[in-house]
């Protein structure tokens, strides 16, 4: 671990890294008689339920509007975060989720808030996942409320409907420690990529709000901070009403970077960074939430000097005349558990990256061709190649603006990449593994302390969109949030400045 104290999310990640020489000492056996339940539970509530509206095909309720609005609604919300498998166990069955979680815990929970429309009267909604219903559990109008918490964001007051993703901590933590704010914001931004998309199906459009009064969403929420925190609020415009297609806004605020703090107990840093990397609430504060008339136009980050440049424009994934292949795709997906070993192939690979990060591509496709993220300028993609057929082994610089590979470093890695995977088969296997980085120094002068939330999110909604793009083209595809931090740069040839958040590895699956 670095001796540079720096703020305290660089304190966080250094704290937080894994180092083969400590990794066996900081482990703790799970007491599995601890382990959270994944579902929260209201003692009082209004159910409705939403299981009717999965059942029925979109023609049957073709000639009745409020049936077709309460579908769609149901559908987005069972793509987004709804159970899609159960496994049996001795106990209470192990419940799947259409959004992967780091050891299937699910610490996201949803909330909507509804301003009052003729089918949702006002107030506050709790997605209940396991019974697929929405539970009223508070009968007022809170909207003004939440505009204030989000500084008066205009697209709060063009919606009607507004989700607010949260997370219960401890669901998390109980088995990755502090680590585990880490894998609490992957997994947000998985679910973030599926609401995109499936808002895209039920012709909605999520607009992303990630600088917003903690304090403010959580008391109007009536959560135990202490146990749970507002992560993201997304107002959620129904396409199908004209005065709802809105322009876009800044989705980031800055919060203050911290430099000074006490030293902070083993258990204890999860909880103080999220606490600190809070925005107050002030009323009064005036936010230009425009977009600068100039966008921030990402720019390809490395241009290495002589290096091989590979193109990897593609055809764009087909997913079916109305999107069928989408939904189908959402709901049957699961993280891989083993690779063949088997090549992928270049057009493979390419359509996938093509997906990924070219939405522009999938307008024909009525996708959203500029969908919602914090800042993807902060975000960089590595990928170590393994196998795949028509491009060199190494390790490549993904340049999206370009639409290229640059190769930085020569060599078969699948040795160093099982090490580097904590010893897991998936990162020796794979045909390709994708590394998602930023420069975490810069991505805090930019946003404060706050933008460590920033980045794992939309490294988890790129991980999301991988995960769909790879299940359509048959592909195998896992997510892995458990590495050597440092060691992945040194290996890799990765600039040093450059912070590992995430890994998304691809293959053939293994046939059982």
């Amino acid at each position: 671990m670095s001796d540079l104290r720096g703020s305290i999310a660089q304190h966080y990640h250094e704290r937080t890294k894994y180092n083969p020489e400590t990794i066996k000492v900081k482990s703790k056996p799970l007491d599995w008689s601890q382990q959270p339940l994944p579902f929260k539970d209201y003692k009082l509530g209004a159910p409705l339920d939403l299981k009717p509206f999965l059942s029925e095909s979109s023609d049957k309720f073709a000639q009745d509007a409020d049936k077709t609005w309460w579908r769609r609604l149901a559908h987005l919300l069972f793509c987004s975060y709804g159970i899609t498998g159960i496994i049996a166990t001795e106990g209470e069955p192990h419940y799947l989720r259409s959004a992967p979680s780091a050891g299937g815990l699910y610490p996201a929970e949803i909330y909507l808030i509804s301003r009052g429309t003729p089918l949702l009267p006002a107030g506050l909604y709790h997605y209940q996942a396991k019974t697929h219903s929405l539970l009223r559990f508070w009968e007022s109008d809170v909207w003004t409320a939440l505009q204030s918490a989000c500084f008066w964001n205009p697209t709060l007051e063009g919606t009607q409907l507004a989700i607010v993703v949260t997370s219960v901590f401890f669901r998390s933590a109980w088995r990755y420690q502090d680590r585990a704010y880490r894998r609490v914001f992957l997994d947000s931004g998985h679910l973030l990529g599926n609401l995109e998309l499936a808002s895209a199906l039920n012709d909605f459009r999520p607009h992303l709000i990630g600088g917003f009064a903690d304090e403010a969403v959580n008391q109007l929420l009536y959560l135990d901070a202490d146990q749970e925190g507002a992560i993201a609020v997304i107002p959620l415009a129904d396409l199908r009403e004209v005065n709802q297609n809105l322009p876009l806004t800044q989705t980031a605020l800055a919060a203050a970077t911290q430099l000074e703090y006490p030293t902070i107990a083993d258990g204890q840093l999860l909880h103080y960074l999220h606490q600190v990397t809070q925005i107050p609430h002030d009323p009064a504060a005036k936010v230009d939430w425009k977009l600068p008339l100039v966008s921030g136009e990402r720019s390809d980050k490395y241009n290495f000097p002589f290096c091989l440049k590979v193109s990897t424009a593609s055809p764009a994934i087909a997913w079916g005349t109305q999107l069928e292949n989408l939904e189908q795709v959402i709901l049957k997906r699961r993280s891989t558990r083993g690779y063949s070993g088997e090549s992928l192939t270049l057009e493979e690979l390419n359509a996938l990256l093509d997906f990924t990060y070219q939405p522009q591509h999938y307008i024909d496709q009525n996708l959203d061709g500029s969908p919602d993220y914090f800042d993807l300028n902060l975000v960089e993609t590595f990928v170590a190649v393994s196998s795949v057929d028509g491009l060199e082994e190494g390790c490549y610089y993904y340049a999206p603006k370009a639409q290229e590979l640059r190769q930085i470093r020569f060599k078969n890695f699948r040795r160093e990449l099982h090490y580097l995977c904590l010893g897991q088969d998936l990162g020796r296997d794979a045909g390709a593994v994708l590394f998602h980085t930023a420069d975490l120094q810069a991505a805090i002068a930019q946003y404060g302390d706050r933008a460590y939330r920033y980045l794992h999110m939309d490294a988890g909604h790129l991980g999301q969109r991988l995960n769909l793009g790879a299940i359509q083209l048959g592909l195998g595809v896992s997510g892995i949030a458990g590495f050597f931090d440092d060691q992945v740069n040194e290996v890799l040839g990765i600039p040093p400045d450059e912070a590992v958040l995430y890994i998304t590895t691809l293959g053939r699956s293994r046939q059982r």
